[in-house]
C-alpha cells in the first residue's frame, strides 16, 4: 500500500475562524481525508508538538498554517513545522498578512501591557505585575512565552511556499488548494492560490460604478441605509474592492457591507492601504480646502480602515519610536 501523504493543520495567534473554514469543507472533506493521513491538528484531534518532533524533515507533505506570530511559542512551532514540511501554506489573512491583530502593531508592546494589566477599567491589579518569560514559584521555574513587540506574518518569520488569504478563506478555494497540492498542479512558488483581479472587476454593483467617482460627502456604513445595488463607493461609504484581491466569494458585499481588504493587495500591489488612500484622494470633490478638510475631519481612523488586515506587511509595519 502507497503511504498516503501526511498534512499538518496548526493555528497559531488565530480565533479560530480558519479551523471552521477547513471544516466548513463539509462533506468534501471526507475526500480530503481519504488522500491525506492529517498528522497534526490540534484545534480537532490529541496531537502534541513531540509528535512533531519525532518525523524526519520534509516527511510533511504540506502544512497549513493559519495565524499571526506575536510571540516565541508560535515562531518556535512555525519554524518546527517549516523544518519537517516540504510546502507551507500561509491559510487566512492573519497568516498572510497579520490580519487584524496586526493592529496591535500602531501601539507599542508597553502600550498594551499597561492597558490590559493596569489601566483598564475593569482590572484589578494591587501589586501591578505583569506576566514575565521567567519567574519562580514554591521553589520552580516557570516559564510563558515571551511577547514579541510586535505582529507578524508568517514570511516575516519561515520561508512560505503558497498564501490562501482571506477572513477566512471560502470552501471553494481551499479545495482548489489543496487538490492543486495532491495533483502536483502548483504554480510558481511564492504564489497566491486566488484570482489575480481586484474585487470590483467581480463585483455585482461594478455596473453601478460610474466611470469618475465624485465624493462630496463620507458616510459611515451604520449611519446610512445604504443601497443593496450601488456601488458603495458612489454612495460615499468607503470600499476597499478597488485595492482587494478578489475571490472571497463577495460575501460582505452580498449582505450590503462594504469590503473591508482581507483578501489583502492585487497581483503587483506592496500596499494596498497605499493604493487605497491614493485612489480615494482623487475621488474627493471639494471646492476649496475648507470643504476639503470637512471632508478629511470625516476619515476618523483612515489608517485603521486601509491597514485593517495588512499593516505588518505594509510600508508602515509598525509604529515607529
Amino acid at each position: 500500500m502507497v503511504a498516503k501523504p501526511k498534512v499538518a493543520i496548526c493555528w497559531l495567534g488565530s480565533c479560530g475562524g480558519c479551523d471552521e473554514a477547513v471544516v466548513d469543507l463539509n462533506e468534501a472533506i471526507l475526500q480530503v481525508t481519504s488522500a491525506v493521513d492529517v498528522i497534526f491538528w490540534p484545534v480537532a484531534l490529541d496531537f502534541k508538538y513531540h509528535h512533531l518532533e519525532a518525523l524526519e524533515k520534509g516527511e510533511v507533505a504540506l502544512s497549513i498554517i493559519n495565524g499571526h506570530i506575536r510571540n516565541s511559542e508560535q515562531e518556535e512551532v512555525a519554524k518546527l513545522l517549516r523544518e519537517k514540511s516540504q510546502l507551507v501554506l500561509a491559510f487566512g489573512a492573519c497568516a498572510c498578512f497579520g490580519g487584524t491583530p496586526g493592529m496591535a502593531n500602531f501601539r507599542s508592546k508597553e502600550d498594551i501591557f499597561n492597558w490590559v494589566y493596569r489601566d483598564a477599567p475593569t482590572v484589578v491589579n494591587p501589586k501591578g505585575n505583569y506576566p514575565q518569560p521567567r519567574s519562580q514559584a514554591n521553589g520552580k521555574e516557570l516559564t510563558l512565552p515571551e511577547f514579541y513587540e510586535q505582529v507578524f506574518a508568517l514570511n516575516q518569520v519561515i520561508d512560505v511556499d503558497y498564501y490562501l488569504p482571506g477572513c477566512p478563506p471560502p470552501p471553494d478555494l481551499i479545495a482548489n488548494a489543496v487538490n492543486a497540492v495532491l495533483e502536483g498542479k502548483l504554480p510558481p512558488k511564492g504564489s497566491t492560490l486566488a484570482p489575480h483581479k481586484a474585487l470590483c472587476d467581480t463585483c455585482k454593483r461594478n455596473e453601478t460604478k460610474p466611470d469618475k467617482i465624485s465624493i462630496k460627502d463620507i458616510k459611515r456604513i451604520h449611519e446610512v441605509e445604504a443601497s443593496p445595488d450601488t456601488c458603495f463607493l458612489a454612495q460615499g461609504i468607503l470600499c476597499m474592492g478597488i485595492a482587494t484581491r478578489g475571490g472571497c466569494g463577495e460575501s460582505c458585499i452580498n449582505i450590503n457591507m462594504p469590503c473591508r481588504g482581507c483578501f489583502g493587495p492585487v497581483e503587483g500591489v506592496e500596499d494596498s492601504g497605499a493604493k487605497f488612500i491614493s485612489a480615494l484622494a482623487a475621488m474627493l470633490d471639494a471646492e476649496n480646502d475648507e470643504e476639503m478638510k470637512q471632508l478629511i475631519d470625516k476619515l476618523d481612523d483612515l489608517a485603521g480602515y486601509t491597514y485593517r488586515f495588512t499593516l505588518p506587511v505594509s510600508l508602515l509595519q509598525r509604529k515607529r519610536a
